[in-house]
């Protein structure tokens, strides 16, 4: 691509692309023609489409619908905090894990992304929040801060994909490992392997049950990884890198939510010095059952503080656009609009 230009230009090619998170038009330091070149090189342009931009909570929370090649789509969500900003992204087209209760896994799964498409993801949202306006007058800009593998699909179903996006975003974004968390249903060989790599990448399990009978029926994942074998895995993790884990739990009303299956998840989060992440239920089409009402929520989290586990509630981003958490399915409701360009839709 640039064997006609002095050695020089590739560093700056790289800086300008991965450090300024330019466009190749962009790059006023590059001859005119140069430019051009590499605006219309095949190597260098997007592999995703933006299909339409969905904005809630004032601006805080922007949901992209992506077209990938091939013709299938994901969806990435950005959330500004006061304190960080954080995208979410996708690393498969649906999922192959089935479990009921999240609309991804009821669309089924399409395809694995590529490292470069889920690099894109996390482009598209450092450049949008270098776009965001501040909280407060004099609030220097916006950057990204945090990248979550909580989007569509399993993340450790495409491991060498992901662990090749973690890598550029460490090494050429500049984003620090402990700022990098991936999330699992349970994927034991997956678990294993981040925990081999050497960065302290950060790991999220989403368990919503502590008993293998139940879990069998909310993720069944377990029926080939049960909860002793994941939980072994974690250990490992948890030894490699000397990080805290971190569980996730749909609160589902009258099926995960009793005082039993809090004291149940206390063993296990004890055991592991986890922390717990609780999250009711987010509305989907596909799942009959409800949310916990906030009352049992509470007495949820209150059973495991008293059995000594940090414990939080997640507030609910973008439930109002079906960005927050086990809402995401890249419907194609909002598809785009040829003649306007992308569909912008606001809370």
């Amino acid at each position: 691509m640039l064997a006609d230009q002095p050695p020089y230009r590739v560093s700056q090619l790289w800086h300008g692309l991965y450090s300024r998170l330019a466009e190749p038009a962009e790059l006023t330091e590059l001859p005119q023609v140069l430019r051009a070149r590499l605006s219309a090189e095949p190597t260098l342009a997007p592999s995703l489409g933006l299909l339409s931009e969905t904005v809630a909570d004032q601006g805080r929370t922007l949901k992209w619908l992506w077209s990938l090649r091939g013709g299938a789509m994901v969806e990435t969500v950005l959330m500004h905090y006061p304190d960080r900003s954080t995208v979410c992204v996708s690393t498969q087209a649906g999922c192959a894990m089935g479990c009921g209760f999240c609309a991804t896994g009821q669309t089924g799964f399409t395809r694995h992304l590529s490292t470069g498409e889920i690099v894109e993801q996390v482009v598209a949202a450092a450049r949008s929040c270098r776009q965001a306006p501040a909280d407060h007058v004099g609030q220097p800009p916006r950057r990204l801060t945090n990248v979550v593998f909580m989007g569509m699909g399993e993340p450790l179903a495409n491991f060498p994909r992901v662990w090749g996006a973690i890598e550029r975003l460490h090494a050429d974004l500049g984003l620090s490992a402990r700022h990098l968390t991936v999330s699992t249903v349970g994927v034991v060989p997956g678990i294993r392997s981040l925990a081999s790599k050497g960065l302290p990448v950060g790991l999220a399990v989403s368990l919503h049950a502590a008993n293998d009978a139940l879990r069998d029926r909310l993720v069944p994942i377990n029926r080939r990884w049960p909860l002793a074998a994941l939980m072994d895995a974690c250990q490992m993790w948890r030894q490699a890198t000397g990080r805290r884990l971190s569980f996730e739990w749909a609160l589902i009303d009258q099926v995960n939510d009793s005082l039993s299956d809090a004291a149940q998840l206390a063993d296990w989060a004890r055991s592991l010095h986890a922390h717990v992440n609780l999250i009711p239920l987010n509305a989907t089409p596909g799942w009959p059952t409800v949310a916990t009402p906030p009352d049992g929520v509470r007495a949820f989290a209150q059973a495991l503080t008293d059995h000594g586990v940090n414990t939080t509630v997640r507030r609910n981003r973008g439930a109002n656009i079906d960005a927050a958490c086990g809402q995401l399915a890249a419907r194609a409701a909002t598809s785009p609009h040829p003649a306007n360009g992308p569909a912008v839709v606001a809370d």
